[in-house]
Parts: structure tokens; sequence; C-alpha cells
């Protein structure tokens, strides 16, 4: 099993984590800004109280002594309140400072305080800031005062670790809840599927991996119930292709014994034809086209239960190989059962094994005529690195209820004699030769088959081999 670090479950516990703080550092940008700026207007109030004290003392005047006092009361080094008619006295301290920067918040946009607020968290020292805004108490008074930066930084520095701590608990608490939601929805589900397929790889056979049914209507639910229909049929195929290939092992014995059987039959057979009764020899001819359809049907078999095909290709010329299918064909065929013409082909050079590829001409043609096809074309494309060779008849077309099974051995055996694997066999010499066998199309007046053969532009000379 995973350890915890590599786990699903820790890796959402940390997302939780980072997504919740990336949310937190965003509600966190605007609200020291905000603090800044309150902080700020609070020292316009102070100020403005500190000015209305000095303008109540007679004559407008207070003592040295008084305006010190409320100078450390707002802690400031001077403060100035006017409005456009009314000067109130200045308080101010025996030495003031030059100030360092003018802070204005007549006119402040969100960027330049969310901008001023993190300068003013990053300094390292005390500035001295000249301050200038409306009164909060009332907007007709404007206030100027000097005061010093570094209270202000260390409050904002205690308010960002106060919003830090509640940050880190709020992303802790919130992070467990999404943990413990999604383990139970979503990662000890998974869990399970995924222990039920490490067991089932292992032992495909035993059921008491399945798991219990589902009935989530979520994606965790209708992954379970697929996961239970593919292992049955998974358990299915297997039990299918045991006793495939426990048959097949028996048939290829069979098939060894009956071609001795019938090899001896040929030899008995062709006594027969020797003799002089009229009637025997007259039975001769069927008895041994039939005894011709059975070994190939063995040899069919044979040759399809081999897990590939084997090649022995040669480079040559598409012309060339056409001069040796094509008479050959039509005597296997029959030229008076079945007319066979071809296009001129293309000066191609193609590598192929030709006896093969002669077994892909003699199925189909010998199809089209069990099927009652008279006549038989062959013709070519040729695109880049792809021989396409097209093959079509005349015949009534293949009905619509065996065409998905056309490419499945044994399905069409009982056709005109055939073995049910003909297609089957010409699809695996086309995959063979890296290319691909379909049907193209079919109807009443005829059908038509494609068969694609890589061509490359080189390749090895004539006589090379090589088992595919």
């Amino acid at each position: 099993m995973l350890g915890f670090a590599n786990s699903l479950s820790f890796r959402l516990l940390l997302l939780t984590v980072f997504f919740i703080m990336v949310a937190e550092v965003l509600i966190y940008t605007p609200s020291i800004s905000r603090y800044r700026l309150s902080y700020l207007q609070e020292k316009l109030a102070e100020g403005h109280l500190a000015a209305l004290s000095v303008k109540a003392a007679p004559d407008g005047m207070v003592t040295e002594m008084l305006a010190r006092q409320l100078l450390d009361h707002v802690d400031a080094y001077s403060v100035v309140a006017n409005d456009e008619s009314n000067f109130m006295p200045m308080l101010r301290r025996a030495v003031v400072p030059e100030p360092d920067i003018a802070v204005d918040l007549r006119s402040t946009g969100v960027l330049t305080l969310i901008l001023d607020a993190f300068d003013t968290l990053a300094q390292t020292r005390n500035r001295i800031v000249r301050l200038h805004g409306q009164s909060p108490r009332d907007p007709e008074i404007f206030v100027t005062m000097l005061i010093d930066e570094r209270p202000m930084h260390m409050d904002m520095l205690d308010f960002s670790w106060r919003i830090l701590t509640l940050s880190v608990v709020i992303s802790l608490f919130t992070a467990a809840l999404v943990f413990l939601s999604l383990r139970w929805l979503m990662v000890l589900p998974m869990q399970r599927i995924t222990s039920s397929m490490i067991a089932f790889r292992q032992r495909p056979e035993d059921p008491t991996s399945d798991l219990p049914a589902s009935d989530r209507r979520d994606e965790i639910g209708i992954a379970v119930r697929e996961l239970a229909e593919m292992k049955q049929g998974v358990r299915q195929a297997l039990r299918q292709n045991m006793r495939l290939a426990t048959l097949g092992t028996a048939v290829n014995k069979i098939n060894h014994d009956l071609r001795n059987m019938l090899a001896t039959a040929t030899l008995v057979s062709d006594r027969f034809a020797e003799s002089s009764d009229p009637f025997v020899r007259k039975a001769v001819p069927p008895f041994l086209r039939t005894i011709d359809r059975a070994v190939k049907l063995c040899s069919d078999t044979l040759n399809f239960t081999q897990e590939s095909v084997p090649l022995m290709t040669e480079r040559l010329t598409l012309k060339a190989l056409l001069d040796d299918i094509i008479p050959e064909l039509k005597t296997s065929i029959g030229e008076g059962h079945l007319a066979i013409e071809t296009d001129e082909p293309p000066n191609v050079f193609i590598s192929v094994d030709p006896d093969q590829i002669y077994r892909i001409f003699a199925n189909l043609a010998s199809n089209a005529a069990r099927a009652g096809a008279s006549r038989f074309h062959i013709g070519f494309e040729h695109d880049g690195g792809t021989l396409t060779l097209l093959f079509e008849d005349d015949g009534p077309g293949i009905p619509e209820p065996i065409r998905e099974k056309l490419f499945l051995p044994f399905q069409l055996s009982g056709n005109g004699g055939g073995s049910g694997l003909g297609l089957a066999i010409a699809r695996d010499i086309a995959r063979a030769h890296g290319g691909a066998l379909f049907l193209a199309h079919t109807g009443t007046t005829g059908s038509g088959f494609r068969c694609e053969l890589p061509c490359p532009t080189s390749g090895q000379s004539r006589g090379s081999a090589h088992a595919a």
C-alpha cells in the first residue's frame, strides 16, 4: 500500500491548506491597507480634538506644558487644524523634525492604499510622516500633523500576526473538515476499488475480491458497478479462452492424425481411378474433391491456431507479384466460374511474402465465386507509403446479420463448403505485413474489400526473410 506522504489523502490535505492560505492572503491584502487607513484617520480625529482644546483656551493660548501634554496624547510633533475661513492655533513642540514622507488622505485609491501599507510594513527605520486630510469628526476641517511611523508599523505587524494566526487556525480546521469529508466520500472508496483491482489482477478467478453492490449515483458508484461488470466479463472470457485453448490443443492433435488418414485415403483413391469399373471411376473425382476440402480445412485450422503468421518477405515490383498470382488464381478458381480482371498496376516496389499474399487473393476470390459472383475485379491505389488493393465482385452482397461477424473464425463455415477461416486468415496475413483488410462496401450489386499494405521507398533485397 502507498505511504501516507504519497497518498491521495495527504495531497488533498496539502492542497486544501494551500488554497485556504491563498484565500486568506487575498483577504489580508485589503484588510491591512484598511487597517492603516483607519489608523491614520483616528490620528486626524485625535489631532482635531487637540486643536479644539487650544481653540477653547482663553485667547486661544495654552501653556507650553499643556501643549506638550496634548501632543503627547496624540503622539505627534505638531498639529494644525483649519477650514477655509477659520484658523485654529497650532500645537507645536520646541523641536520639530523634517518630514520624510507626505500622506494626503484626500486623494487615495485602492491600489495606492495597498502599496503604501506594504511599504510601511517593509520599513526597518522610523520615518516622520506629514499627514494631511479631512477630520473624520468634521469634513470641513482639514488637519495637518507630523507623526512617527514606527507606532503605526508596530500596530500593523501586531494586526498581521493576529490575521496570520487566525488564518492558520481556520485553514487547518477547514482542511481537516474537507480532508475527512473527501476521505469518506472519495479516498476510502477509491482505496477499496484499487485494492479490489490489485487482488483481481493477482487472482482473477477469485470472487472474494469483488466489492459489494453500491447504490451510489455519483462517479464512485458508477465505477464500482462498471468494475463489477468488467470483472464478470473478464472471468467469462478467461473461462472461454481456457476451454478454447484446451479445445485447440485437442483439435491440433486430431488434425494431425486426420491429415495422415486423408493422405492414405488419397493414395487409395488414386488406385480407384485406375479401376476398370466405370461406376468407380465416375465416383473418384467427387471423392477427391471432398478429400481436398477436408485437407484444406485441416490446414486452415492449423494455420489459424498459430500465434503469428510466418512471413518470408521479398522485395519485388507489384507487377511481378501479380504475374505470379493471377495465372495461378485463374487456374485454381476456374475462369469458367469467375472472370478475374485487373487494372494496370502502379510501378512500385513492395516487400511481401508472395505465398501469403496469394492466400488473400485466393480467399477473397473463392468467397466471391461461392457467393455466386461472375466477375472479380482487382484495382489499385498508391498514396505515399501505402498501397491499397481493391477487390470488387458483382455478387449478391453480404447479408446484414453476418456483416459484424464477417472476420470471425468458423462463423460462415456452412457457406458452400468453406472452412469459415478464409477472411479471418486473410485479415491476419494483412496485419502481419503491417497493413489491414476490411469490408469497404456491400449491396445487391456486389461487395468490395480494401487491403492496405505498407509500400516503403526502400527495403531489403529479394530473398530476405523474417518472422512476423
